[in-house]
C-alpha cells in the first residue's frame, strides 16, 4: 500500500495545537482501515489526480457504478468493526437499542447506534463546497442523504413490525454475546487518556462488553426496570442492584471527565496549560486525583511553593540538576536583593519545591507508592478530641465510647464503624487519622533516588543532599496527606454505598410485602399528648371509622375498654413515616376532610392491605428502615432509594384503569406530568382497552411506551364487561358509518369501534415480544383466552419437555429468556402476584414487657432493620433487640425460600434466643435460631 501516506496526505485536516491530545484530531483508527481496502483500480488512478478539490469533484461525477462499490465497501467493513458489540440482536425480538424521539420539546440524549452511517458520512463530505444546483445536476447520484434519513426515521421503534434486514448482525445472533473487547470502544463526550469501559469494568467488576452494553442502554435512557427484566441476554442476567451500581460508578467517571476538561478549557484560556499538566489532567480518574493537580490553579489560591519558584526562574536549575548536574551552578542564581534567591540556601528551598512538585504530580511516582501501600498495614486510628472531652456533651460523647481508643486495618475497618467515625469527626468529639509505616517512606525513596528519579549524571554530594530532601519533602508535603485523602476517601465512598444499597434491599423488601386482601383493618397512630387515632377501612380500603382515644388520661381505663374488643380481632401495623404523610400535599388530595391525624391512623391500616401502594405516598427515608441515611450522600441516597421504588412497582405491576396517580408516577418511564396525563385521558375518554391506546397520552412518546408498556396492565373481566356494556354505542357507530355519516364524529365513532382487548395486555409480555408470543402459541396450540389456566400450562410443558427451551427458543428465533419471560406470562394465572412469594405480615398474639425478658427465652419476631453490622428484630417488646452478624449463617436460613444474599430484611419471621438484656442502656442481644 506505497499510496496510502500520500492518500492520507490528501485528506484536509483539523487545525491542531501542540497541548492538544492526540485523540483530539479528526482523522480516526477506523477511517485508515478503510482506505486500506480500496480496490486497485482506484488506487491506480490516484496518482493523475491534480488536487484536492479536483480529485472532490472527479469522485462525485464519477460513474455509478464505481461509486456504489465504493459505498458498498466502506459498509461492509463498518459492519464488521460493529459485530464485535451484540447490542443489535436479530430480526425477531426487536432488542436493538432504539434510539429515542424527542418527547416533551425536550432536546435528543447522544447516543451511538450501531447503524453503518459511513454512507451519509462520505456523502454529505464529497459535496462540501458545491451549492443545491450541482447536487441536482448530477444524472446519477450514487446516495441522497435525504433517502438515508427518511430510513432511520421508519426503523425507530418498530415494535410489531419486522426490524429491517439492513441491520441484521448475523454473526450476533441475539442472547450470544460476543466478548471481543475490540467491540468495546465508546466514544464519550468528553474523553481521557483511559478508557470508560475498561475504567468501568475495573470498578465494578462486571465483564467490559457487559459494561459497554450497559453504556449504550443508559445513553439510550432505558430505565433499569426496563433492562433487568427484557434486555438480560445483554446484561448477562445481571440484578438491578448491579445495574445501579454500574449507573452510579458510570456518572462518577462522567462527572470527573466533565470536570477535567473544564479545568482544560480554564487553564487554556488563563494560558496556564502545558503539555505535561494536560497528560497529568487527562490520567485522572477520581475526584481527588484532580483536585490534587489542579489545585494550585483554582480561583483565589495564592500557588503553591513550587509556583513561587518557578516565578523566580528557578525551573531550569531544578530540570538541570535532573538533566545535566554537571553544568548546574545554583550560585549564579542568587540574587542578593531578591526575596527568595538572597543566598544559597533560599536557591536550595525554591528549587526543592520544584523537584518535589514534580515527583508529587507523576503518575508512575503515585503509582509505585499506591502499590507499596497495598503491601503494608495502613490502620485508621480515632481517638477522643481534648476540646470535647473538656466541653462535649457526656451523652453524645458516650455514644462513640467505642471509637475513643480505636485503630483498625483499613483493608479490614466495617463500613458501620467508618460511619461512626465520620459522624463522631464533624461533630468535633473524634479525631482521626491515618497511619502508613516508615517503612513505605524508606523504601519509596530509595526507590525514587535510585531508580525512578535517578540522575543521568553524577551528581556532587551537596546536590543528592538536594536530592535526596526534595524526595523527602515530595513525600512529607504533598503524597502522604494525599494518599490519607485517597484512604479516606475510598473508605467514606464505599460505606455511603453499601449503607445506601443496603437501605435499597430493606425498602425493596418492605414494599414488597405480601398485600392481605379481603379483611377489614384497624390502624393505630400511637400518641401520648394528642391521644391514639384509630381508623378503621373495609376490605377496599375504605374508611369505616375515625376515632381518638386518650389512655394515658384519667379515664384510661374506660378508653382501653372501648378499644378493647378490637385489639382482639385486629393488630397494630408498623407507624413509621405516617406522620410524615399525614400532612402531605398527597393526604391533603385524597382526604381533603380528614384531620391530619387520622390521616396517618388510615395510612398504616392500608399499608397492611396493600403495603407498595401506600408506602410509595411517603419519601423513602422516612420509612424508618437503613443506617446512617443522613450521613451519606443525599444525592446518590434520593436516587438509589427512587429507583429501588421504580423498580418495585414496575416488576409489581399497575392496572391502568383503578391505579392511583402517586402509584403510576412511579412506574418506569413515567413521571408526574405523563401520569397526571394518563388519569385525565382515562377520567376524560374512560378505561383503557389495551396498551396501544397508551400511545394516544399526550406527552408519551415512543421510548415511553417502550419503557413503560410492560409493566401495564389490565384487568380483562373489566374490559370485557366494559366493552359489553358499549355494544350498542359500537352499533350505532356500524349504523353511522353504514348510512354514511361524515365528519369528525365518525371518525372518532370510526376508531373507537377499531379499539379491541388484548389478552397478552395482561401479562408481563412486553409489547415487542407479542409476535413471538402469538407464534409460541401456534405451536402448542394454544389459545389467547386462555392465558393463565392449567390447559395453558399443560400444553406449554408438553412442547418444552420435548424440544427444551433452548431448541424451542431456537425455533422461533429468539432468545431463552425472552422465551421463558413468555412462557411465564402466558402460564401465570390472571392477577398473579410476585409478592406472593414473600413473607406476609406477621400477627402477634402476645405481647411482654422489656423487664420480663430473660436470657436463653426463645422468642418469635419480625426484622425490623437490617445493617452491616447486625439486624433488628422486633419481639414485641416495645425495643429492638440486635442479632450481630456473626450469628447469620448460611446453615440457619431457609434454603426453600430465595434469596438475594445471606442478608435478613424486613418484614421476614425469624426464631430467635435471647443472649443479653441491658435494662439500663435498653439493649436486647439475640441469637438467630431459625428463619420461620
Amino acid at each position: 500500500m506505497s499510496s496510502l501516506p500520500r492518500r492520507v496526505k490528501s485528506e484536509p485536516k483539523a487545525p491542531t495545537s501542540e497541548e492538544l491530545p492526540s485523540f483530539l484530531n479528526s482523522t480516526s483508527e477506523s477511517e485508515e482501515e478503510e482506505e486500506e481496502w480500496e480496490p486497485k483500480s482506484k488506487i491506480a488512478r490516484r496518482p493523475r489526480l491534480p488536487k484536492k478539490t479536483e480529485a472532490k469533484t472527479k469522485k462525485a461525477a464519477a460513474p455509478r457504478s464505481t461509486v456504489a462499490r465504493k459505498m458498498v465497501k466502506k459498509v461492509v467493513i463498518k459492519e464488521e468493526m460493529d459485530v464485535s458489540l451484540p447490542i443489535t440482536p436479530v430480526e425477531d425480538n426487536k432488542m436493538h437499542l432504539l434510539k429515542p424521539k424527542e418527547e416533551n420539546g425536550g432536546t435528543k440524549p447522544k447516543s451511538l447506534s450501531r447503524m453503518p452511517e459511513v454512507p451519509k458520512k462520505m456523502e454529505i463530505n464529497s459535496f462540501q463546497g458545491k451549492n443545491q444546483n450541482s447536487l441536482v445536476s448530477d444524472e446519477k447520484p450514487s446516495t441522497s442523504v435525504s433517502v438515508v434519513k427518511q430510513e432511520k426515521r421508519e426503523e425507530e421503534f418498530a415494535f410489531d413490525e419486522q426490524v429491517s434486514k439492513k441491520i441484521k448482525l448475523n454473526s450476533c445472533p441475539e442472547g450470544k454475546p460476543v466478548k471481543n473487547l475490540g467491540g468495546n470502544k465508546i466514544k464519550e463526550e468528553f474523553e481521557m487518556n483511559w478508557d470508560i469501559v475498561q475504567a468501568l469494568s475495573e470498578i465494578t467488576d462486571v465483564e467490559p462488553w457487559v459494561c459497554a452494553n450497559l453504556i449504550r442502554l443508559f445513553q439510550e435512557e432505558n430505565t433499569i426496570p426496563f433492562i433487568a427484566r427484557y434486555r438480560k441476554e445483554l446484561i448477562n442476567n445481571l440484578e438491578a442492584d448491579a445495574l445501579r451500581e454500574v449507573q452510579h460508578a458510570l456518572e462518577e467517571l462522567r462527572t470527573v471527565a466533565k470536570k477535567t476538561h473544564t479545568m482544560i478549557q480554564k487553564l487554556k484560556k488563563e494560558g496556564k496549560l502545558s503539555s505535561c499538566l494536560l497528560k497529568g489532567l487527562l490520567n485522572c480518574r477520581t475526584l481527588e486525583e484532580l483536585d490534587h493537580v489542579c489545585s494550585p490553579f483554582k480561583t483565589g489560591s495564592k500557588g503553591t511553593k513550587a509556583q513561587r519558584a518557578k516565578q523566580l526562574g528557578l525551573e531550569p536549575a531544578a530540570l538541570s540538576l535532573l538533566q545535566n548536574p554537571m553544568e548546574l551552578n545554583l550560585f549564579s542564581y542568587i540574587r542578593p536583593n531578591t526575596k527568595g534567591l538572597a543566598n544559597i540556601q533560599e536557591v536550595e528551598a525554591g528549587v526543592q519545591h520544584i523537584l518535589a512538585d514534580i515527583f508529587a504530580k507523576d503518575k508512575d511516582t503515585l503509582d509505585f507508592i499506591r502499590k507499596l501501600c497495598q503491601k503494608r498495614y495502613i490502620s485508621i486510628q480515632s481517638t477522643l478530641a481534648k476540646v470535647s472531652s473538656k466541653n462535649g456533651n457526656e451523652k453524645d460523647i458516650d455514644k462513640f465510647q467505642l471509637y475513643h481508643e480505636f485503630s483498625c486495618n483499613i483493608k479490614n475497618i466495617q463500613h458501620h464503624q467508618i460511619l461512626a467515625i465520620n459522624r463522631g469527626e464533624n461533630l468535633k468529639i473524634l479525631t482521626v487519622k491515618v497511619n502508613i509505616p516508615d517503612g513505605v517512606k524508606n523504601e519509596f525513596c530509595w526507590w525514587c533516588v535510585n531508580e525512578r528519579w535517578r540522575p543521568k549524571q553524577f551528581l556532587k554530594p551537596e546536590f543528592m543532599r538536594l536530592l535526596r530532601s526534595s524526595v523527602e519533602d515530595a513525600y512529607k508535603r504533598l503524597i502522604y496527606p494525599l494518599l490519607c485523602r485517597e484512604f479516606r476517601s475510598k473508605l467514606t465512598s464505599d460505606a455511603e454505598k453499601e449503607s445506601v444499597m443496603m437501605f435499597g434491599r430493606n425498602l425493596r423488601q418492605l414494599l414488597l410485602t405480601s398485600p392481605v386482601r379481603g379483611r377489614a383493618l384497624m390502624g393505630v397512630d400511637p400518641g401520648y399528648k394528642h391521644g391514639c387515632k384509630l381508623a378503621i377501612i373495609s376490605p377496599t380500603s375504605q374508611i369505616l371509622h375515625t376515632d381518638v382515644v386518650y389512655l394515658h388520661s384519667g379515664q384510661g381505663f374506660r378508653e382501653a375498654e372501648k378499644i378493647k374488643r378490637l385489639l382482639l380481632q385486629y393488630n397494630i401495623v408498623s407507624e413509621a413515616g405516617a406522620s410524615i404523610y399525614s400532612v402531605s400535599p398527597e393526604a391533603s388530595k385524597e382526604m381533603p376532610d380528614l384531620d391530619p391525624n387520622l390521616r396517618s391512623a388510615v395510612s398504616i391500616a392500608r399499608r397492611v392491605q396493600d403495603p407498595l401502594a401506600e408506602l410509595v405516598k411517603i419519601e423513602p427515608k422516612h420509612i424508618g428502615v437503613g443506617m446512617y441515611q443522613h450521613d451519606v450522600s443525599q444525592t446518590l441516597l434520593k436516587a438509589t432509594l427512587d429507583s429501588v421504588v421504580e423498580e418495585c412497582v414496575s416488576f409489581v405491576g399497575v392496572d391502568i384503569n383503578i391505579c392511583s396517580e402517586i402509584l403510576l408516577r412511579h412506574i418506569a418511564g413515567l413521571n408526574t406530568n405523563r401520569a397526571k396525563n394518563i388519569i385525565e385521558w382515562r377520567e376524560k375518554n374512560g378505561p383503557f382497552i389495551n396498551r396501544e391506546q397508551l400511545k394516544e397520552v399526550k406527552g408519551l412518546g415512543p421510548k415511553t411506551f417502550q419503557q413503560c408498556a410492560g409493566f401495564i396492565r389490565f384487568n380483562q373481566e373489566y374490559i370485557k364487561t366494559f366493552c359489553s356494556n358499549k355494544k350498542n354505542e359500537l352499533g350505532s357507530c356500524a349504523l353511522l358509518t353504514k348510512a354514511g355519516a361524515l365528519g369528525k364524529k365518525k371518525s372518532k365513532l370510526t376508531s373507537c369501534a377499531s379499539q379491541q382487548p388484548n389478552p397478552l395486555d395482561q401479562t408481563c409480555i412486553h409489547p415487542e415480544s407479542y409476535h413471538i408470543a402469538m407464534r409460541f402459541l401456534s405451536l402448542i396450540g394454544g389459545n389467547p383466552n386462555d392465558i393463565g389456566k392449567s390447559d395453558m400450562q399443560q400444553k406449554v410443558n408438553v412442547v418444552i419437555q420435548k424440544e427444551g427451551l433452548e431448541g424451542t427458543a431456537k425455533r422461533l428465533n429468539t432468545t431463552v429468556h425472552t422465551l421463558q419471560l413468555i412462557i411465564d406470562g402466558l402460564t401465570q394465572p390472571e392477577g398473579y402476584d410476585i409478592r406472593t412469594d414473600f413473607d406476609k405480615p406477621d400477627f402477634k398474639r402476645s405481647i411482654v414487657c422489656f423487664e420480663d425478658l430473660s436470657v436463653g427465652a426463645v422468642l418469635t419476631g419480625k426484622v425490623e432493620n437490617a445493617t452491616p453490622f447486625g439486624v433488628f428484630v422486633d419481639i414485641g417488646v416495645g425495643k429492638a433487640g440486635l442479632i450481630p452478624v456473626r450469628s447469620i449463617t448460611e446453615a440457619k436460613l431457609s434454603k426453600v425460600k430465595k434469596r438475594r444474599s445471606l442478608g435478613l430484611g424486613p418484614g421476614e419471621r425469624v426464631e430467635v434466643k435471647v443472649l443479653n438484656v441491658d435494662i439500663p442502656r435498653l439493649r436486647i442481644t439475640l441469637d438467630l435460631i431459625r428463619v420461620l
